[in-house]
């Protein structure tokens, strides 16, 4: 593990001008208190098929359950020391999978413990993004494969930029990350269309239904009864590929991470009805400076660019109690490079980034627990935790 801390670095953003812009994501601070911190394989008897997302099931239960690329979910006891999983889901032979498509999200309804209803996201053998509800089987450690209830289902012209992710926020509604479709620069301005579910973060109500859908729209979605033909699910649009996303658990405020085309990575506060600039922008920047009109647009509170990183992960805002110099502080990382930042997010309009560690790991997902520690699922088949050194 390489360790690496900053000094603070003094420089300002290089963008379009004309609007509010983040502080330069370069100048990276130390960590917090100049602590040091390492990653601990959390589960050092286990391993998994390329995770992509670890969580719990808000049960009580204090078990885990990890997302398989390739179509399955394990689920095992949430402790250091245990050496086996159970399949609790595997419908593999349902999906397409490899690159960016696979089974990718996965939400446990609020209400899990009495009804046993979660949620999935999975490309199918079309490649199309398929949202559908599952239920548990009398084996609490075991779904039922043949419960499989259709909630949302629309077409992925390429095979990349399927986002995937999925939660419920604490007003109940499930909340959907959409990528703009794919191949290079958004050729069909997927994101700047709220005609299309593609990039953007949706929100439905699963308890309801309507129009002949198993679910039905929140009547305070921002294009509820609007005449230009947007969707009604859109919450806010304009992204490229949203990887992971997450609610404060302290507050509910909703973080989103957008991986960049060329050169700059971001996170983005997300709120009802926003435009977060995609193809426009690029971060905090012109992506294509002939047509520029950042008129309306939300830009993100954080960005970096190309050298820190090629694929932003998002994290979480941390809420635990292992690591109290990290509370309050968005804690996410980048897949490629491997390194771990803090975001300190207090003074939204001024955040200040710190560089916790810089890792040899292609980190897929962060993940919290009952208990909101934090996990880090690594592609190459462990999940970690962070520590202090």
């Amino acid at each position: 593990m390489r360790l690496l801390i900053i000094t603070i670095a003094l420089s300002l953003l290089i963008g379009c001008s004309g609007s509010d812009q983040p502080t330069d994501p370069n100048g990276n601070n130390p960590p917090p208190g100049s602590v040091t911190y390492q990653t601990e394989d959390a589960f050092p008897n286990l391993s998994f098929s390329q995770p992509l997302y670890i969580t719990d099931a808000g049960d009580g239960s204090a078990r885990l359950f990890v997302v398989e690329q390739s179509g399955t979910i394990r689920v095992f006891d949430n402790d250091a020391s245990t050496t086996s999983t159970s399949i609790f889901l595997d419908i593999s032979g349902r999906i397409s999978s490899g690159g960016e498509r696979g089974l990718l999200g996965l939400a446990f309804h609020p209400n899990y413990e009495n009804n046993g209803l979660f949620y999935v996201n999975y490309t199918d053998g079309n490649g199309d993004t398929i949202i559908s509800r599952f239920e548990v089987s009398s084996n609490p450690d075991q779904a039922d494969p043949n419960s499989e209830t259709l909630i949302l289902q629309y077409d992925q012209p390429y095979s990349n930029h399927n986002g995937g992710h999925l939660a419920f926020g604490p007003d109940g509604y499930l909340y959907i990350a959409s990528g703009d479709g794919g191949s290079g620069g958004d050729p069909d301005n997927n994101g700047q269309d709220p005609s299309t579910l593609l990039g953007n973060i949706l929100r439905i109500d699963v308890d309801g239904s309507q129009n002949g859908n198993n679910y039905a729209i929140p009547g305070n979605n921002p294009f509820v009864g609007n005449n230009q033909g947007y969707r009604e699910e859109v919450f806010a649009y304009g992204l490229r590929n949203p990887w992971r996303f997450s609610f404060d658990s302290d507050n509910g405020r909703l973080f989103a991470a957008d991986v960049g085309q060329n050169q700059y990575e971001e996170i983005d506060l997300i709120e009802s009805g926003n435009n977060y600039g995609w193809n426009i922008m690029e971060g905090a920047h012109c992506y294509n400076s002939s047509s520029c009109d950042q008129s309306g647009l939300t830009l993100p509170i954080w960005e970096y660019d190309h050298s820190e990183g090629q694929s932003i992960t998002g994290g979480y805002v941390y809420r635990g109690s292992s690591l109290s110099g990290l509370t309050g502080l968005y804690i996410y990382g980048d897949f490629s490079s491997g390194r771990i930042w803090a975001l300190d997010i207090s003074d939204i309009d001024n955040p200040s980034n710190s560089e916790l560690l810089d890792t040899d790991l292609n980190i897929s997902s962060f993940g919290t627990d009952a208990d909101n520690e934090l996990y880090i699922c690594s592609f190459d088949g462990n999940v970690y935790k962070l520590v202090e050194e």
